[in-house]
């Protein structure tokens, strides 16, 4: 989702308000040569500038096997210092993965990416992405454009489900409300349900359909914890979800309506011929259909003040 002027983000539309280079630039310096995670590797890339933003340092970077095309602004949890260790573990993730070592930022293999934590919902204003559809970058620094448009499945968010996240992103980065977990119904509920509703709407359930719905599932409780989150929920992330239980039987309908924002850019590094990805689309958007017709059922209208805000007034007391 776009970047906006009001959040936590990184873009170089930043550059103009941080906070301008002091004389120490934090663990990194300018010119200097790194690693640099970018989807599934990492590059060598050089520090062309380094800004203190919000009490975080952010670099700009040039992945030195690139053009200017993929320079970026990155946290400091995307970087590593070039030395012989972080090398070798580059070379070994190479290998593992089977990775061409001319193969570029932006042109990523079919293996999925990596999420770093500075893959977060934080940078993302639905008012600039959902609403107004505008380009944007993905999680990992990736334009959405220049991902290869064959393999990316289309999916058309329902006009009342993309204000349904524009008032989830406005809930929670702006007012600092919470949703109250756990949630009822949760996400595994939502599936089960829509499940049952197909059987009795069409009087069998394809194999198709189970699988997508477990794919479902299975994305959603990978991708929540590293992108379906904003920064104030990350901490009531650890405090309720424990390390044997499944994101899906805690969260509800208005994080999974975040992961069909990501899904178009997570299933691009699928490899799903274009016949397989038309059925798809349908099949996403028949679900989509169905989040919407019990829309007033699955969502809540309003969320929980937060421990954000609790945290915020004690402070000034």
């Amino acid at each position: 989702m776009g970047s906006s002027s009001k959040d936590d983000s990184g873009s170089d539309a930043e550059a103009s308000s941080g906070d301008k280079t002091p004389s120490n630039s934090g663990l990194f310096s300018e010119g200097e040569r790194v690693l640099a995670y970018h989807g599934p590797r990492i590059y060598e890339a050089k520090v062309q500038k380094a800004e203190l933003r919000k009490k975080e340092w952010r670099y700009f970077v040039h992945y030195l096997v690139s053009s200017s095309n993929w320079d970026e602004w990155v946290g400091m949890d995307r970087l590593m210092k070039h030395t012989p260790d972080n090398v070798l573990k580059q070379q070994t993730l190479e290998k593992k993965q089977g990775i061409d070592k001319n193969l570029k930022p932006g042109r990523s293999s079919q293996t999925k990416p990596k999420n770093s934590t500075d893959s977060k919902m934080d940078k993302e204003d639905p008012k600039s992405n959902v609403a107004k559809g505008k380009k944007r970058k993905s999680d990992s620094g990736i334009e959405k454009d220049n991902l290869p448009v064959e393999k990316l499945v289309k999916i058309q968010i329902p006009s009342t489900l993309k204000k349904q996240l524009v008032d989830d992103w406005e809930f929670v980065t702006q007012q600092d409300k919470l949703v109250k977990l756990p949630r009822s119904p949760n996400v595994d509920d939502i599936l089960t349900k829509y499940l049952e509703y197909m059987s009795k709407k069409d009087g069998m359930i394809t194999d198709s359909i189970g699988e997508i719905l477990k794919g479902i599932r299975c994305y959603f409780d990978k991708a929540l914890p590293v992108m379906l989150l904003y920064k104030k929920e990350r901490q009531q992330y650890h405090d309720t979800v424990k390390i044997d239980a499944s994101p899906s039987t805690i969260y509800g309908a208005e994080h999974l309506l975040r992961l069909f924002v990501k899904l178009p850019e997570l299933l691009a590094y699928v490899n799903i011929e274009e016949e397989t990805s038309t059925r798809l689309q349908q099949k996403l958007l028949d679900f989509l259909k169905f989040l919407h017709k019990n829309q007033s059922t699955f969502f809540l209208s309003a969320y929980d003040v937060s421990k954000v805000s609790e945290v915020k007034v004690k402070a000034k007391d």
